[in-house]
């Protein structure tokens, strides 16, 4: 049988209003009996109900995250930041994946209302605004996690991401490459498209140079690979010179498929760059340069704008923080 607040109260010989503040307010109470209470509770096993405390409280100690896919270390990294940031508050993270799923990231966002989480931070897959904006209305803060809020109305965290496309593919204009391909999907995924238009921008300055797009139907190492091969199997006059791949997951799939599996010299034939600069990317066979995203920052700070909308403060106005990218180069540009 469970054991509860009436019987920690009894052991220690206080009563249950003292048991109470001994959990919630310890600074209410004199030491001694702080301390009798807690030898009572540490004798007795007492594991205090938290959902029923969060409903009297009205108030939740966790936040929800939802990322587009787990299996990314970058959403990974983003994580990681945000539950660092929100222990230092005595919260924790609930962490979901959406697998760029609509279907899916709206259950998550109900199941989160339902169980009443301080708030959402949110990687979404699409534009879907107005469902973000139905779960504020109802009271529950939200913020955007990598992506930017197209009217301001919702706080967001995120890279410039057409800057950090630009910068890849100037990268790989100023090594004297021209074909240049890029790889990347669905186009419907906001970064994506940021990142394309980006690539577009740098083509555009070199009258000699051209743009291929090469559509994935997701962004992972698989997806990388079957793409790469085509490119790989192409007759060597018609491949590009250079490959800038959305992400960096594609990215090692394309070099798997281009030196694994083919006889394509990474960057000597074909230059590949990738982007958000995860940790695989530094130690592949090739060393793969990279856009640099500040991931476990941009999970901490969305996290710091999630409280400062919890608050409630009068004052409160939606942020839009936006970070800057950064070029990492390595072996397979170089």
């Amino acid at each position: 049988m469970a054991v509860s607040v009436r019987d920690v109260a009894a052991a220690a010989s206080v009563s249950v209003g003292t048991v109470s503040n001994v959990l919630n307010r310890p600074d209410r109470v004199a030491p001694d009996t702080v301390a009798r209470v807690l030898a009572a509770i540490d004798e007795l096993g007492f594991v205090r109900n938290d959902a029923a405390r969060q409903l009297r409280a009205g108030r939740s100690r966790s936040i929800g995250l939802v990322v587009l896919d787990v299996r990314n270390p970058f959403f990974t990294e983003v994580a990681s930041g945000a539950e660092e940031r929100a222990a230092a508050d005595g919260m924790s993270i609930l962490l979901a994946s959406s697998n760029d799923d609509a279907e899916r990231e709206r259950a998550y966002l109900d199941l989160f209302e339902e169980q009443r989480v301080l708030g959402v931070l949110i990687s979404p897959r699409g534009e879907d605004q107005p469902r973000l904006a139905l779960a504020r209305s109802r009271g529950m803060p939200v913020v955007l996690v990598d992506r930017e809020s197209e009217d301001h109305t919702i706080s967001s965290v995120a890279v410039d991401d057409v800057v950090g496309g630009a910068m890849a593919v100037r990268h790989l204009l100023e090594r004297g490459r021209r074909r240049i391909a890029f790889i990347g999907g669905p186009r419907t995924t906001r970064q994506v498209a940021d990142r394309l238009a980006g690539a577009r921008r740098a083509v555009a300055e070199v009258t000699d140079a051209a743009l291929e797009v090469v559509d994935t139907d997701a962004t992972t190492v698989f997806a990388g690979r079957v793409a790469g091969e085509a490119i790989r199997d192409r007759a060597t006059a018609d491949r590009p010179d250079a490959i800038f791949c959305a992400n960096d997951l594609l990215a090692l799939g394309v070099l798997q498929a281009l030196i694994m599996l083919g006889d394509v010299r990474v960057p000597d034939d074909i230059a590949l760059i990738g982007y958000d600069d995860i940790d695989f990317a530094q130690s592949a066979v090739v060393p793969l340069s990279s856009i640099r995203q500040p991931a476990a920052l941009i999970g901490s700070t969305a996290v710091d704008l999630l409280l400062r909308e919890a608050s409630r403060d009068e004052g409160f106005r939606p942020e839009q923080v936006q970070f800057q990218p950064e070029l990492v180069v390595r072996d397979s540009s170089r």
